[in-house]
């Protein structure tokens, strides 16, 4: 029933910010009647001066039940990933920082899927760091990719992505689902054999959330990007939240669960249901929890 969040993302993509301090780690508990965020307490060799966090992806230990956490940090403007244990009831111990040329080469990787404690999935949501990368934007290059890091090797998973954004796997581990946000499409690779489905959903998909109880796939949309960036508060970024089921089916079915002009909720970017609600993150905006119908 814990949650964690990260908060404070700032200088990215030329999207608002509203404040410089470095950014922090939060737990939340959703099995209170009235859960209330608690500030994790970050020890260890990590820089917290530049701390500006992203995604994040939660490991669990079944052999120990220790719980590890995957944060993606943006310090000066760099992609690498910080690995914590949880301690306690309000720590991270800062246990390693992982950086790679591929992982560093297309500028940035948003939320990515556990696998083991040592071996992850990670997505490039552009090839080019410099404004060449809007040329490939427009001519709707597929240049992006999925990386899987291993401490033995780092390689190229698959490619042929517009725009590699939110990832995860499905229940069985069978299964690799990414959102390609440029090309409206969730892409569903199979492990091993390397096939691909594609979803279609209408929308700028962000980051993926899996019912491990159904299998349901939960995806934050983005209904107008140029909102984004030209953030007008009299005409904010509306959000949505779509829910697949069946998506390994030739008939998945996709239903929308939450929408909004952005009068409530500005720039969603990731929804995880429990136990009959459902906690929505922002990009700069507020989180909302509330209940599902």
């Amino acid at each position: 029933g814990l949650a964690f969040l990260s908060t404070g993302l700032h200088d990215y993509l030329g999207l608002p910010s509203f404040s410089n301090e470095p950014g922090k780690m939060y737990v939340l508990d959703l099995l209170h009647p009235k859960p209330t965020p608690v500030e994790l307490q970050i020890k260890g060799e990590l820089d917290l001066s530049s701390f500006n966090p992203h995604g994040i992806s939660v490991y669990t230990n079944e052999a120990d039940d220790s719980i590890y956490l995957f944060v993606v940090n943006h310090p000066q403007q760099k992609s690498q990933v910080e690995i914590f244990r949880f301690v306690g009831e309000d720590t991270l111990v800062h246990l390693k920082t992982v950086a790679h040329p591929l992982l560093i080469r297309y500028l940035l990787y948003n939320k990515f899927p556990w696998f083991t404690f040592k071996h992850f999935y990670a997505t490039n949501d552009r090839y080019f760091s410099s404004t060449l990368h809007l040329l490939t934007v427009i001519l709707s290059m597929p240049w992006c990719n999925i990386v899987y890091y291993s401490p033995e090797e780092v390689r190229e998973a698959a490619g042929g992505i517009q725009s590699g954004n939110g990832i995860n796997i499905s229940p069985d581990k069978r299964y690799i689902y990414v959102s390609d946000i440029l090309d409206h499409e969730v892409d569903v690779f199979e492990r091993l054999d390397g096939e691909q489905l594609s979803v279609p959903v209408g929308t700028l998909c962000d980051n993926i959330e899996v019912d491990h109880m159904t299998g349901d796939v939960w995806l934050c949309c983005h209904p107008d990007a140029t909102k984004l960036s030209s953030f007008d508060p009299k005409d904010p970024p509306g959000s949505e939240i779509i829910k697949i089921k069946n998506i390994v089916s030739d008939q998945p079915v996709v239903t929308l669960e939450y929408g909004d002009d952005g009068h409530e909720l500005m720039g969603s970017t990731v929804a995880a249901p429990y136990e009959g609600k459902l906690l929505i993150g922002t990009i700069f905006h507020k989180a909302l929890y509330c209940a599902l119908k």
